[in-house]
């Protein structure tokens, strides 16, 4: 993982500190790079994830989903009812 720390320096504690705390915001996300920006007394950080694959994207009354289990269950009976075309690859 890259990290970069901006505009000042921190221990390696406070580092790990802020790995853990963005790996625990974020769970199930691969995290490749985090920039810890110091501001002052304030930090922020920015994050960088990896690349997510997915497996299908359902769209429903103009929401994209990538589970069918968020859409309610009318929405659910809708969608099944639908008439399918397969996606050329």
């Amino acid at each position: 993982m890259r990290i970069n720390v901006i505009g000042g320096e921190l221990e390696r504690n406070e580092i790990d500190a802020y790995i853990k705390y963005a790996g625990e915001k974020y769970p199930g996300r691969q995290l490749t790079g985090l920039d810890i920006i110091i501001d002052g007394e304030y930090v922020d950080l920015k994050v960088h994830f990896g690349d997510m694959g997915f497996q299908r994207a359902y769209r429903s009354a103009d929401y994209l989903v990538n589970s069918m289990d968020k859409l309610n269950d009318a929405k659910q009976s809708e969608f099944a009812q639908k008439q399918r075309h397969k996606a050329e690859e």
